[in-house]
């Protein structure tokens, strides 16, 4: 019924750099640059991706609290920390052995949602092969974080499909509607449907405008057996073990914290092709 788009799923991590001592601790730092070489070194990369994390949230913290996350796009602060963390698990989720020497240098605070985010970047890199390297993708921006979050409630509130799991598929399947383009199956919007689904489901919507988008994929969620079971509804949506372990693994973050959801909303669109890898969004 639906096909994943390559906002998250095609993206293999890249980066480079030579090892890196640990940051001082409590040292105040600004932001990492959009392409700073991320530590080879595990203790080295560990320390690195904790301070980052650390400033991520003091800065989803300050736009919480003095920002209006319905309207616009997030802080800079906000969009480069949460690339340079994304970055860094998707590194981990293409190299294991690198992944399984890091991870335990992270603090337990860190330890169990990076632990998520690996293993569903790894699911979803297996699902997924490289895109052709003449394909060329459509991408725009995302509808503001706080709009996005009323438009999970609302359709949970009316279907009883929990608003972290629609958050989540709305993440793996187009990072947000970042991705434009339609899916090589020919899935459309936000969350990917069909054409002949999106009839019966999309209560006569338009499929590519994210209220109705999630509306309907919450429609299909509850008539596949969600909320009494996430796996068989998720299933039905994506017919892949892999899919939905990745999408429950993002909705377990967002459940436990509804932060998480703000961590992971200024993630950005990576292509990769026989070619190589390549960014399409951000700064």
């Amino acid at each position: 019924m639906v096909a994943i788009a390559v906002a998250l799923v095609v993206v293999a991590a890249c980066g480079s750099g030579s090892k890196a001592h640990p940051p001082t601790a409590g040292a105040a730092v600004a932001p990492p640059a959009p392409n700073e070489p991320l530590p080879q070194d595990p203790q080295a990369l560990a320390a690195r991706l904790t301070q980052v994390s650390d400033g991520l949230d003091a800065a989803i913290g300050d736009w919480l609290g003095s920002g209006n996350p319905s309207q616009g796009a997030p802080p800079g602060a906000v969009s480069l920390d949460g690339l340079y963390v994304q970055r860094a698990y998707r590194l981990l989720a293409r190299r294991p052995r690198l992944a399984s020497r890091t991870l335990p240098y992270l603090p337990a605070s860190l330890r169990r949602s990076a632990t998520d985010s690996v293993a569903a970047l790894r699911d979803l890199m297996r699902l997924t092969p490289p895109s052709p390297k003449h394909r060329r993708f459509k991408t725009g921006q995302a509808a503001p974080a706080g709009r996005l979050l009323s438009f999970y409630r609302a359709a949970q509130r009316r279907f009883g499909v929990g608003w972290n799991v629609l958050a989540a598929v709305n993440l793996v399947e187009t990072d947000f509607n970042r991705i434009r383009s339609s899916s090589s199956a020919g899935a459309q919007g936000p969350m990917q449907f069909m054409a002949s689904t999106w009839r019966v489901y999309g209560l006569g919507g338009n499929v590519d405008d994210p209220h109705d988008a999630i509306l309907g994929a919450a429609n299909y969620l509850h008539r596949s057996g969600a909320p009494a079971s996430y796996r068989q509804a998720l299933y039905h949506y994506n017919p892949s073990p892999l899919y939905v372990d990745a999408v429950l693994r993002y909705a377990r973050q967002m459940r436990t914290s509804a932060r998480a959801f703000f961590r992971f909303y200024p993630w950005q669109v990576f292509i990769r092709t026989s070619s190589g890898e390549r960014r399409i969004t951000g700064p």
